[in-house]
């Protein structure tokens, strides 16, 4: 038996030419626990595992509004293209992010589209002095080496801006060696690491940057595919919905305001035409 250090939703662990070998809940597929598990896999265990128990974005970045679902890998622990929820189909990126409009089960999902870039904004607690720049960007670009085992080529920028923190995660899928971990499987290691619900074998992780512990109090990620995302209209978040619908009733109160105010200046002309006509024939008389 072993621990398997890198991930603790597995099961059956067992040593295998000295590597800690165990298969991951849900799927029951092997993991190699000197490596990040696959994104695809750790999301199916903890589907089952709760079964039981500032700066300017790309045009294309889109945010994972769908959460968590449970979804289907291919053996090599990559999402298949096409996800299913019953009846209800989507294709998915790299990452497994929705990139289309739900469909039924007809829909085609051609290839699985590679997620280039993750950009991963967080928002540190209020504080009086801006944190050191530098040993910002030294303790993130370090720890997402270390930690994840991600080759800091593939750390395209850390940007920081009070109170925002800004990393930039870019790697081609022609950068991505056989061995090497993949932007989309660190990026979720660092989402939960970061919202205190780390995969990590009993080991959390503290941000500290110069000796001083940050509180993080929001995280976003955002998602660029090497393809833009295709949703439609009916996509749209309630929330836009909502502002489109109000200034649509602006626009019509404001015609319909319009021609009732015109309608009773016609009358009123009307009215003093008429009144005219009367006091003329009247002298006239």
């Amino acid at each position: 038996a072993c621990v398997c250090e890198k991930n603790k939703r597995v099961t059956n662990c067992r040593l295998d030419n000295g590597r800690c070998r165990c298969d991951a809940i849900g799927s029951g597929i092997a993991v190699d626990c000197t490596t990040l598990t696959s994104k695809c896999l750790l999301m199916k265990a903890e589907v089952m595992g709760s079964k039981s128990g500032r700066r300017e974005k790309p045009k294309d970045a889109f945010e994972d509004t769908d959460g968590l679902y449970d979804p289907e890998c291919e053996n090599s622990g990559a999402f298949k293209a096409k996800q299913c929820n019953g009846t209800t189909c989507w294709c998915v990126n790299t990452a497994g992010v929705r990139r289309t409009d739900k469909h039924d089960a007809d829909l085609k999902c051609n290839q699985l589209v590679r997620t280039t870039s993750i950009i991963i904004e967080m928002k540190h607690a209020e504080r009086d002095a801006p944190l050191n720049a530098e040993s910002l960007k030294k303790f993130f670009t370090d720890t997402i080496s270390s930690r994840y085992l991600l080759d800091g080529r593939y750390i395209s920028s850390v940007l920081y801006e009070k109170p925002y923190i800004t990393i930039d995660l870019k790697q081609n899928s022609s950068d991505k060696s056989s061995g090497g971990v993949d932007i989309a499987d660190v990026a979720y290691y660092f989402e939960k690491d970061v919202k205190g619900d780390s995969i990590f074998h009993n080991d959390m992780l503290n941000v500290s940057i110069d000796n001083e512990v940050l509180k993080l109090e929001k995280t976003v990620v955002y998602y660029v595919d090497e393809i833009a995302p295709e949703f439609s209209m009916k996509s749209l978040t309630p929330g836009l919905i909502a502002v489109i619908v109000v200034v649509v009733i602006a626009i019509v109160a404001a015609i319909v305001v319009l021609v009732l105010t015109r309608r009773r200046k016609g009358k009123y002309v009307k009215a003093e035409v008429k009144e005219m006509n009367e006091m003329h024939r009247g002298l006239n008389a």
